[in-house]
């Protein structure tokens, strides 16, 4: 039995900059976090030798590989040669809330299957290719962050150079620092999830014929080197104003980013002392974010009473192996 274990991340300032309509004409960048709510894969050998057990949302039997329904799945077990096994994923939190589930998944999978052939792949080669799956195997509308925030985890600046190569910066901020950003960011659930992929396909179109669009982007682009420079200095408010103005510019770059809902729970936090905030993920549902001080937070949080608060820490391990008993492992038939 092997058993991963990969974060969810946050993302805080420039997304959208990481699709290749934009990065390979511009140079894109963004500031996230990865946090302390995992996806948790393991995977056995299973009963019947040549065949599948596959429990996710659903669960599937098949009995070769081109059967598998899920597509992640069929297409990374293709490229490992998986056979017979018994797989099974949970998580703490349900897909479509704009955490990056679908990478954190990605990623997981293939730093599973890494360890249950044997294989060694450092952290970014596992986003990269956790990359090469989702955008270019899957054709999946979607950027470069999220792979690379799951898989390293940490607080990171990530650039998305023209030639398609991503810069990994880790940020170590003031201990002081790191602990009241942590502690103002709050978290809650709208309680909707959402698709992402016709959101950001409109974007990515929008943000390639529009110029007005595309100057939006440039700035949610500054707005992250504004905030690495800011956190590096210990001016944690900074984060308040950037969310802030960068939720601003991102409802303008496609339709369905927002809704009457959100709106009306984002003004009722700014109302009771948040300094900015964001909807995570590329837009519709999923988790509302917001910096605020410690003087405001119970003012925030009996005002949003209706939303469910997710409490969470900063991780900073990204995908890992959390469990590895080799005891039966392979078959001594092989």
């Amino acid at each position: 039995m092997i058993i991963t274990r990969t974060p969810f991340r946050i993302s805080f300032a420039g997304g959208g900059s990481d699709l290749a309509n934009y990065y390979e004409k511009y140079v894109g960048s963004v500031l996230s976090v990865s946090i302390n709510k995992y996806i948790y894969l393991s995977m056995h050998p299973y009963f019947e030798e040549d065949a599948y057990l596959l429990k996710y949302s659903k669960t599937e039997h098949a009995q070769t590989v081109d059967e598998i329904q899920h597509p992640i799945i069929r297409t990374i077990f293709k490229k490992y040669d998986i056979k017979g096994v018994d797989f099974n994923s949970s998580a703490d939190i349900p897909s479509g809330t704009g955490l990056a589930s679908s990478s954190a998944f990605t990623v997981g999978l293939i730093n599973l299957c890494n360890a249950y052939t044997d294989k060694y792949m450092n952290k970014q080669d596992i986003a990269d290719l956790a990359c090469k799956v989702e955008i270019e195997d899957l054709k999946e509308p979607i950027g470069k962050q999220d792979q690379y925030a799951c898989a390293c985890g940490g607080l990171n600046f990530i650039e998305f150079q023209k030639d398609g190569t991503v810069d990994v910066e880790k940020l170590f901020l003031q201990s002081d620092a790191y602990r009241v950003l942590e502690k103002n960011l709050l978290m809650f659930y709208t309680g909707k999830t959402r698709a992402a992929g016709s959101i950001l396909a409109e974007q990515k179109k929008n943000t390639t014929d529009d110029k007005a669009k595309i100057e939006n982007l440039h700035k949610m682009v500054q707005l992250s080197r504004n905030l690495k420079e800011e956190l590096l200095k210990g001016n944690t408010n900074a984060m308040g104003e950037i969310l802030h103005t960068g939720w601003m510019y991102k409802k303008e770059l496609a339709n369905g980013i927002s809704n009457p809902d959100i709106d009306s729970a984002y003004d009722i936090a700014m109302h009771n002392g948040a300094l900015g905030g964001k909807l995570l993920g590329a837009g519709g549902g999923g988790f509302l974010l917001f910096y605020v001080e410690e003087q405001h937070r119970s003012r925030v949080r009996r005002a949003l009473s209706k939303l469910k608060e997710i409490d969470f820490k900063f991780d900073t391990k990204g995908t890992s192996i959390v469990y590895y008993n080799k005891t039966n492992l392979y078959r001594s038939d092989r």
